[in-house]
């Protein structure tokens, strides 16, 4: 399974849309491209495996593997990038501004089923990250 985030960046955060198989599975917020600094910048553009992840915080979410310089990348709800992301991306529902969305557990259930499902499945996921 591949699935394709594209992005769009602002100096406030970034917005994707998030796609399989050219259908749109939800948006994304991030935080801004500062560089891959750890906690203030979102990932690099590029291509990453994704894992099933289990923590206290977040219960069952995603994790993104193998991100240059970094860990605990996850996917996991949020609605403002800025506040809430440390250089995670969270999917959203509907974008309401530069690194803000709206109904973040509702597209983050969408997402999860979809790449929980294909990794039950004994498939590789890959998400390809560009803009």
């Amino acid at each position: 399974m591949v699935l394709l985030i594209t992005r769009t960046y602002f100096p406030e955060g970034t917005n994707g849309n998030l796609e399989y198989e050219g259908k749109l599975i939800c948006k994304t917020i991030e935080l801004p491209w500062m560089e891959n600094q750890k906690k203030v910048s979102c990932i690099p553009e590029g291509k990453y495996l994704l894992q099933k992840r289990y923590s206290k915080k977040f219960k069952w979410h995603i994790e993104i593997m193998n991100v240059s310089n970094r860990t605990s990348i996850l996917f996991h709800p949020a609605n403002n990038a800025i506040k809430e992301l440390n250089g995670c991306i969270a999917p959203v529902t509907k974008i309401s501004g530069a690194g803000l969305g709206l109904m973040s557990r509702k597209a983050f259930t969408k997402l999860r089923t979809i790449v929980y499902r294909a990794l039950d499945e004994k498939q590789r996921v890959l998400i390809i990250i560009k803009s």
